[in-house]
């Protein structure tokens, strides 16, 4: 018996899903395929628990073809959107999906009622499983390195100890601004490791040419594969709501987590890892979007130029992790 799982999106949200995916291999019989964007593929490369990746560029007519010949028992769909729909009904097989809360969370970005249940979005993709007895184990997320996600990190790093900081998010309004990490580094002995993408690559080199001494740029140079593996040695994890949240999360690494315009009201904070989210707070525009924007909506932005350098530095720097 075969079942399909649905993730389109983002490579945070594919990482979010690697509970059920465990779960569903360990707990039951089914051999578990997994449908998702290719551009995001990659974060499931390694994962032991998938037999079968499919992806698509854009739409289901890519492969559905092929899937209609899996002849899956069950479809568990953790996007739940108009693709996905067209998916379950195309395929005619039985289908699952998760309580997405879209009203709930429109009443809190359009007018700042918060009626969301207080749980992750994770143990709601759970109730997309409960009729076929799979359950919550515990466990947290999973990410899994393979040989070509290796990184030579500095000897003098591995000795101390480093930090990683997380420059960049898909959406301007989660970034942390580059004058925020400029007044941090300076009061750190730690070294530091920075990660992020291509559009990051300038800021990183910025702020290495700062403190050579003490801060290595790999923004714009590593694969998401090698991104995971700098974090998953790192003593602590400083990052925006983006994707490499959550694979430090999977490392189990202590994160400090900077929110701009969303919330973690909305379910999506670090899971099962421990982690202190630092937010401007009373500020009666956040959250603005239930993922980010282009640019604040107010022209302020203050939900991050608002932040405390203090309580960041005070965060990262405490003994009890």
């Amino acid at each position: 018996m075969k079942v399909l799982i649905i993730r389109f999106s983002s490579i945070g949200d594919v990482v979010l899903t690697t509970p059920i995916i465990r779960a569903m291999a360990e707990q039951t019989d089914f051999e578990v395929h997994f449908l998702t964007k290719a551009r995001f593929a990659s974060v499931l490369h390694h994962n032991p628990h998938i037999t079968k990746v499919y992806t698509i560029e854009k739409e289901i007519g890519e492969v559905l073809t092929y899937l209609k010949k899996e002849q899956y028992s069950y479809l568990i769909d953790l996007h739940k959107n108009l693709r996905s729909f067209r998916l379950r009904m195309a395929l005619g097989v039985p289908a699952y999906h998760f309580p997405k809360n879209n009203i709930e969370k429109w009443l809190l970005v359009n007018f700042k009622v918060n009626k969301l249940p207080e749980s992750h979005i994770v143990d709601r993709y759970f109730q997309a499983v409960a009729h076929l007895n799979v359950k919550k184990d515990g466990m947290g997320l999973d990410y899994f390195l393979g040989p070509e996600d290796q990184v030579d990190i500095p000897t003098l790093f591995q000795e101390k100890g480093y930090l990683v900081f997380v420059l960049g998010a898909a959406h301007f309004t989660k970034q942390i601004p580059l004058t925020l990490f400029q007044e941090i580094i300076p009061t750190l002995k730690q070294p530091i490791l920075l990660v992020g993408g291509p559009d990051q690559q300038a800021m990183g080199e910025k702020l290495a040419q700062s403190s050579p001494e003490k801060v290595k740029n790999y923004a714009g140079i590593l694969t998401i594969g090698q991104s995971a593996f700098i974090l998953s040695k790192a003593q602590v994890v400083l990052t925006p709501d983006t994707g490499m949240m959550h694979i430090a999360a999977a490392f189990q690494r202590p994160t400090v987590v900077i929110w701009g315009n969303t919330v973690p009201a909305l379910g999506m904070h670090p899971y099962l890892t421990n982690h202190q989210n630092i937010e401007v707070q009373n500020l009666p525009c956040r959250p603005c979007d239930k993922i980010g924007k282009k640019q604040c909506p107010k022209g302020h932005f203050r939900c991050m130029k608002n932040q405390s350098a203090q309580e960041i530095i005070g965060a990262l720097t405490k003994n009890t992790w």
